[in-house]
């Protein structure tokens, strides 16, 4: 019998890279992720007729859970850097999972309880990309990283697609409290794969080859954790707040499309609710395809000597002015089928920024990416309050979405200049 780490005899399969499956259940957890996120969005519609909420209560219960996403995003990251990623995030998934099933429990007790509930529930899903990235840094090398954080990214628009897609017919044959229930149970089946085939350390990995280990030892010392984050060089780097404002700004046009598409196809194009929605949906198909494309481009250019940092400022700077142009030219769509192929530019383009300022976390600083990760999701989760609620303000005022798109291509452009000024790939700090 050969020995695990023997080579493949000719002819055999060779091994499937343990890596891999760090990436493919990092996929799936992001996922989980955003159906739990994503599924109060419909049932909240029935909710509402079942407790007779006012539409302010609505907007308490849906921004309730930004409130717990926020709190704990550099804590996670501090964390798993201490203790490793796969316990954190394991740990994150089935607490959130839970306070998913929990949720309509919840609801009937009482609205205060809800309301903790979608908080506690936000507390478990902020560790998400923290922890990931913690996970990263060991397992992913420079030259693949690009198309594993674009793949691990892609599960927002599939996970959001997938929520918008089921939510609705679960609710109608089965009542609303049927989806948390659902969905809620998707997480302890992951946990399962995740407990058996994960490792924070290639090196105790029984699922890698010698190979692969070899491959991987040098990220090793790299990115060995210390026992002291370097908070002060962080905070006065200007290539940090480089980050942190794309980080911002390449989320902002995100969340506003996230929020209002269907609002935006019923109102302005005149589609009924059921049109609205499909014609929301094909814009994250465009998203998802379009973001695993970037990042095996990105990957590709790196092979072929690209410097990292030209690589970087490409998808950054061709994403968010892209992104922009599409915004803008929006606002003359006629009907809903150009105003479709119009959304699907502007996000199909805000998805290859997920090949320039997301990998740039493991190049400036890689032992302390998850934490400068959780620092920079901080103030990339701002936009899912502020934006959308500013957007709300701007269609009231002006009666139209013609200045909530032009802010959105505005906030683009001024990041692309910051990208191209003060962005580096260099490692800034030990």
């Amino acid at each position: 019998m050969a020995a695990a780490d023997d080579p493949p005899r000719r002819g055999a399969s060779p091994r499937w890279p343990a890596r891999y499956t760090v990436v493919v259940l990092s996929f799936w957890a992001v996922f989980i992720c955003y159906i739990d996120r994503v599924n109060i969005s419909v049932a909240v519609v029935a909710m509402q007729d079942s407790f007779g909420w006012s539409e302010t209560t609505k907007g308490f219960v849906l921004s309730s859970f930004f409130i717990g996403y926020l709190a704990l995003q550099v804590a996670a990251g501090w964390l798993a850097n201490r203790i490793g990623g796969k316990r954190v995030l394991g740990f994150a998934v089935v607490w959130w999972s839970l306070f998913t099933i929990l949720t309509p429990p919840a609801a009937f007790a009482s609205f205060g309880l809800l309301i903790a509930a979608r908080i506690v529930l936000g507390l478990g899903e902020g560790a998400t990309f923290p922890t990931i990235y913690t996970l990263y840094r060991r397992w992913i090398p420079v030259n693949e990283r690009s198309r594993s954080v674009a793949l691990m990214v892609s599960a927002i628009p599939a996970g959001t697609l997938f929520a918008l897609l089921t939510t609705g017919w679960i609710v109608e044959r089965f009542g609303w409290p049927m989806v948390f229930y659902a969905f809620g149970a998707a997480g302890f089946v992951w946990a399962a794969f995740w407990i058996f085939y994960v490792y924070d350390d290639p090196e105790s990995n029984p699922h890698a080859s010698a190979a692969e280990r070899e491959l991987l030892r040098p990220l090793a010392e790299q990115t060995a954790s210390r026992a002291q984050v370097p908070w002060g060089t962080l905070f006065r780097k200007a290539p940090v707040w480089a980050l942190v404002y794309n980080h911002f700004v390449s989320n902002w046009a995100f969340y506003v499309l996230l929020s209002w598409l269907p609002s935006y196809f019923k109102n302005v194009q005149g589609l009924s609710l059921t049109s609205a929605g499909l014609y929301s949906a094909v814009p994250w198909i465009t998203m998802f395809v379009t973001a695993n494309l970037a990042g095996d481009v990105a990957d590709r250019l790196l092979k072929r000597g690209l410097p990292n940092a030209t690589v970087r400022k490409i998808m950054q700077v061709t994403g968010l002015v892209g992104s922009a142009a599409f915004l803008l030219l929006v606002r003359g769509a006629d009907d809903a089928g150009g105003a479709m192929a119009l959304m699907c530019g502007a996000l199909g383009f805000t998805a290859l920024t997920w090949a320039g300022y997301s990998p740039n976390h493991l190049e400036i600083a890689p032992r302390y990416a998850d934490i400068l990760l959780g620092f920079t999701n901080t103030f990339g989760t701002l936009p899912g309050i502020f934006g959308v609620a500013i957007t709300g303000w701007l269609i009231d005022l002006t009666g139209t979405y013609d200045a909530a798109f032009m802010l959105a291509a505005g906030l683009n452009v001024s990041g692309a200049i910051v990208w191209v000024l003060w962005m580096t790939s260099d490692r800034i700090v030990d």
